[in-house]
Order: structure tokens, then sequence, then C-alpha cells
């Protein structure tokens, strides 16, 4: 049997590329997931631990090879029990985003949205009644979502003013926006551990920097306390904003460019679908 070198030799190359290419995908996929979280600092530590594995094997220093090798071996249990929420996360957004394409968003949004949140954000902050409301934008805020009383209503002033009175069942937590509805209230955060948060910052301001660490989302806060306007978005909290830079900024961001008005189905959904349609049979 004849082999032809060079043909075995360009088909290896292509493999090494698309080797490489797929590498790189994934690690930058890797990185995007966990920025903004704890677990980017786990990731800079596992690049220094390599080093340090790189440098005894070449200096041919036993000891130290030896503890990193025990290190390694162990560290991967404890970052499954450790990062366990990080990994969850990750995973679900890959079956989320790797299935869906969600291009049959709303182009852009209607003004009448913006006016509606602005009213009940008004309302709320002369009166300082406290509010929490976060837009999902391309991250998907299922799980928050599901951690609240589910409302499925459309978005208009009154219902989010009703909401946040004070005393009532689903004033504490945040109402969950997605597609211009109010899909949640009284949904649960996550808090951000960021020590460089100022004292004098409460739980709604730390829900929503939490939630702009590992989400897209714009969230909006008034204090209960000053009555004042924030935003948390894309790990940045923007402090007691006037009026005119609220609607700004809403309008700036509330923008969903699409080109592909067909949306693919989730794939993974629907098998999940099936087989609960199927079970209640």
């Amino acid at each position: 049997m004849n082999f032809d070198l060079d043909n075995i030799l360009s088909w290896q190359n292509l493999t090494n590329v698309i080797d490489i290419v797929l590498v790189w995908y994934l690690i930058n996929k890797l990185i995007t997931i966990l920025k903004g979280t704890r677990a980017i600092q786990l990731l800079k530590g596992v690049f220094v631990i390599i080093l340090i594995k790189m440098g005894a094997v070449l200096l041919d220093l036993s000891t130290i090879d030896w503890i990193i090798n025990q290190i390694i071996r162990w560290g991967v249990v404890a970052v499954i029990i450790v990062f366990q929420p990080e990994i969850r996360r990750g995973l679900e957004h890959l079956g989320k985003t790797g299935f869906r394409n969600r291009a049959n968003r709303r182009v852009k949004t209607s003004d009448y949205f913006i006016q509606e949140i602005d009213k009940a954000i008004q309302y709320m902050a002369k009166r300082k009644i406290g509010a929490l409301i976060s837009i999902e934008l391309n991250d998907l805020l299922d799980e928050y979502a599901h951690t609240g009383i589910q409302i499925g209503g459309d978005l208009s002033n009154q219902l989010l003013i009703n909401i946040f009175i004070p005393n009532t069942p689903l004033h504490d937590g945040a109402v969950i926006v997605q597609d211009f509805k109010i899909t949640s209230a009284a949904s649960y955060l996550p808090l951000s551990e960021n020590p460089l948060i100022s004292k004098e910052l409460g739980t709604r301001h730390r829900a929503a920097i939490g939630l702009s660490e590992v989400t897209d989302a714009v969230t909006i806060i008034v204090s209960e306390e000053t009555g004042g306007i924030s935003i948390a978005h894309k790990n940045r909290l923007y402090r007691d904003m006037s009026r005119e830079d609220f609607v700004g900024y809403l309008s700036d961001q509330l923008v969903f460019e699409e080109d592909d008005k067909t949306e693919k189905p989730n794939l993974i959904q629907e098998f999940l679908d099936n087989l609960k349609w199927g079970n209640s049979k």
C-alpha cells in the first residue's frame, strides 16, 4: 500500500490548525463566562501553578514538582466543591446559548417601554419606595426569575409601583423583565462580594452589582433611604442619576441589533418538553 507523504503532512497540518482554533475558542469562551466572577481568580491561580510546574520540571526540582502534583490532584475536587455555582451557571449558559439563537429579539425597544419604567421609577423615587428591577439583554436571567413569584404580565408603571409598595408580599427582592414583560417578582439576585463597594450601599445595590458581575442585564435601583436612582450594568454602578441621564442610558442600552428574524429552536428544551409530555400521558 502506497502512502502519499505530502497528503499525510497536509492533513496533519490541517488537524493541528483545527486543534489550535478549538482550544483558543474554548479558552476564550471560558474567560467570557467566568469574567467578573470569583472563578476568574481561580483561573489566574491555575496559570501560576502551571508556570511553577513547568519551572520545576525544567530545573529538576523534585520536591516542588511533587507538591504541585498533589495540589493538582486534590485541587480538582476542591474546585468542584467551592465553585459549584459558577460551574453550574457556566454549563447552563453553554446549554442555553449553544442551542438557541435569540435573533428574534425586537430590533429596538419601544418608547412606551422606557416611558412606563421611567414613570414608575420617578414615582417611587419621590416617595422613597425601594425598588430593584433587572432587565434582560443577551444573557438569560431564567435562573434568577425562577427564584421569585412568577408574574408573566405586560410591563406597566402601575404594576411596577404596586409590586414595590412597602409591606406587600412582593416588595422584597427583584423584578425580572424579559422580552419587555415582567417575568417574576421577589426574585433573588447574587450579592456582590467585592470588598471595594462602599459600606453605605445596602442589599439592593449589592444585589444589583452582583448581577452585573455575572450577566449583561441592566438593573435599576431606587434607594428607600435617599430616593436616589442608580443603574448597575457591566460591573459598574451609576449612582444618583438625573432623570435625563436615566432615560438616556436606557435608550442607549435597550437596543437589540438583529439581522436574522428567524428564531432557531432550543433543541435541548424541545427534548425535555417531549419527555414531560410523554410522561404526562
